[in-house]
């Protein structure tokens, strides 16, 4: 079944039109969470650039089993909007309804439940559906802008001159939107944060309220395994990788105990700690301090010590990482990223 998954997802993902949401960059072709941070950080300081009174207020929305709620028949309608195939779209509708589901507990077996509702989890189609299913949640002002991985999506006001009022109304047409689509949106576990540099900076901001409750106001958030803090500086993500990799470097040092060969040493290195020092490193490492980069850094000579061999430094990591990208996005026209970039030469 999943090989036909796979057949019927190409051929959807052959026939979206280029007003397909392009911002929008989980499960598709070149976009990763890289690039949802990088386009998200990128807005951010541009709006900040451009005057001496501008700011950003950030929504970092929470959704409930957010694939477990997609409605199949609204879901079709969106895909013949979308000029889908009228035959397609009747088989997506036949493939999410009428689906049996038991659950069994040793010898035990619950009675037969039908679910109409949601996408399969584990299914190859389930990440695209949902894209096309929430395709629709854009923004509606040039000062907003909704930024999405998946179900992590988050509304960004660019507000210059005090003037609130397109972001307030950004964050109650996507909750109405929310209502409308069947998705519940999780107040309580839904973040704010503000990024303000202006000297004089309001006592308070327009409190923010979505179905009658207050939105918590943070001055970090972990997006997408990335601390992002409102003065946009790393060392609390820095502090956080940092963590991270000293646990694992303890393993490490383990299996040193257990006599293992360098190459499995090496490997396992590569594997569980210089993917933790490195993920998504094109942004942030650019901007860290040179006491961040230099703590980092000591991980990565405790790790030759262990194995004995020399292994990548960071510093040599990035460039490498941030061309490779580069050059990626330039040979892809549709990426939101590739006008801002300009081959040299």
């Amino acid at each position: 079944m999943k090989c036909f998954e796979r057949l019927v997802k190409n051929m959807i993902c052959s026939t979206l039109p280029s007003s397909f949401d392009p911002f929008q960059f989980a499960y598709r072709t070149n976009r990763s969470r890289e690039d949802t941070i990088t386009n998200l950080l990128h807005s951010t300081l541009t709006h900040l650039e451009e005057g001496k009174g501008n700011y950003v207020r950030m929504l970092f929305i929470d959704f409930s089993s957010a694939f477990n709620t997609i409605i199949p028949l609204k879901l079709v309608t969106k895909m013949k909007a979308l000029g889908l195939n009228s035959t397609l779209c009747h088989w997506i509708l036949d493939f999410l309804t009428n689906r049996s589901q038991v659950v069994r507990v040793g010898g035990l077996t619950s009675d037969i439940l039908t679910i109409n509702t949601g996408a399969p989890q584990g299914c190859v189609l389930s990440p695209l559906l949902y894209n096309i299913y929430t395709h629709d949640c854009k923004a509606s002002s040039s000062h907003t802008s909704i930024i999405k991985f998946a179900d992590d999506t988050v509304v960004m006001g660019l507000i210059s001159n005090n003037n609130e009022q397109a972001y307030l109304d950004q964050v109650e047409e996507v909750a109405q939107w929310c209502q409308s689509n069947s998705l519940t949106l999780n107040v309580s576990k839904t973040k704010e944060m503000v990024v303000d540099y202006r000297r004089q900076r309001v006592s308070s901001y327009t409190p923010l309220m979505i179905s009658g409750q207050p939105v918590e106001r943070v001055p970090s958030f972990k997006y997408l395994g990335v601390h992002i803090t409102e003065d946009l500086t790393w060392t609390v993500n820095t502090q956080y990788v940092l963590k991270k990799s000293r646990q694992r470097l303890f393993f490490l040092r383990q299996l040193r105990k257990f006599k293992v060969s360098s190459s499995v040493l090496k490997a396992f290195y590569t594997s569980a700690i210089e993917s933790v020092l490195t993920g998504s490193i094109i942004t942030w490492y650019g901007n860290s301090t040179v006491r961040d980069c230099s703590t980092l850094q000591r991980v990565v000579r405790s790790a030759e010590r262990t194995i004995r061999t020399p292994l990548p430094a960071l510093q040599d990591i990035y460039p490498r990482r941030v061309l490779s990208r580069a050059q990626k996005i330039l040979k892809d026209s549709s990426h939101p990223g590739n006008g801002l970039l300009k081959p040299l030469g």
